[in-house]
């Protein structure tokens, strides 16, 4: 009896990576927000576990990334637990969660770019057509497509929508919408672009608001640490210095709500902002 009981002992310490990270699946689901856990976790998978090294594949490299710099201590701290050894994290990207046949970028497009065309428009040359474009255009009918052009979205989470709104306001969530648009991101490549230069007016116009709430929002002290950094633009004219616009600096990705950096023990860059943005002292008066 007493060798039964040791053996199932043994069997629960040292358990399959498979079912090891089943194990740290459920705990992490329990920590996190259910949109941050989907996200981010969800589509990880496990690939190995050797010399103490616990290998996890994700979709791609910024994923990899953000893996290893917000939760690879807590899987490390679990694996532990489960291992009763050291146990060090290995993220790699692994191509197995896509089609072969459909590359990344036409599987899924978390891209935002509104204020330059692309180089085949541009030319005059017909733009190549992707899987997913395709997809869309029967989905939408080609009449449709060829006015909405949804293959040119832009990607907004559910945690952004479901988390980031109630504190925000809908004039802010609809700012930081419209700025994100206004500038370009690829995930899947790393491309970003999210330093504009635009005015209060066009910015208002966008988001459908106006310039007094631009303002405002702009001077949020939320939307500042975590969204949007604004520099006023200044010219000298044969008047004197007059406002020029705005030189903005957008952040594209979702950071943490602060109730959720609390609950997780995962510690938002509040500094994610270039050091010219670091100091903003003007009013945004233009």
């Amino acid at each position: 009896m007493d060798d039964a009981i040791q053996t199932q002992a043994q069997t629960y310490q040292q358990p399959g990576f498979l079912e090891a990270w089943q194990m740290v699946l459920g705990q992490l689901q329990a920590e996190m927000s259910r949109a941050m856990f989907d996200t981010w976790v969800q589509p990880l998978r496990p690939v190995s576990f050797r010399e103490g090294v616990f290998t996890l594949g994700a979709y791609n490299p910024y994923a990899r990334d953000w893996v290893e710099s917000r939760l690879a201590g807590r899987i490390g701290r679990l694996m532990e637990g489960l291992y009763h050894e050291p146990v060090k994290l290995q993220v790699v990207v692994i191509n197995g969660f896509f089609d072969q046949q459909t590359s990344p970028a036409e599987t899924v497009s978390p891209v935002s770019q509104t204020t330059e065309k692309k180089p085949a428009e541009s030319s005059g040359a017909e733009a190549p057509v992707t899987t997913r474009k395709v997809m869309l255009q029967r989905a939408y009918g080609n009449e449709r497509a060829r006015l909405i052009q949804p293959e040119r979205g832009m990607f907004v989470t559910l945690y952004f929508f479901y988390e980031w709104l109630p504190l925000l306001g809908h004039s802010a969530f609809a700012t930081v919408l419209a700025a994100r648009s206004l500038c370009f991101w690829n995930p899947m490549t790393g491309e970003l672009r999210n330093t504009i230069e635009t005015e209060m007016a066009s910015l208002a116009q966008r988001a459908a608001v106006s310039v007094r709430t631009i303002k405002d929002v702009l001077n949020d002290d939320l939307v500042k640490q975590y969204f949007l950094r604004y520099r006023v633009r200044r010219v000298m004219t044969v008047n004197g210095v007059r406002t020029a616009g705005i030189l903005l600096q957008v952040r594209m990705d979702d950071p943490l709500t602060p109730a959720d950096q609390e609950l997780s023990g995962i510690a938002e860059n509040e500094h994610w902002f270039t050091l010219d943005f670091a100091a903003e002292d003007d009013e945004g008066e233009g």
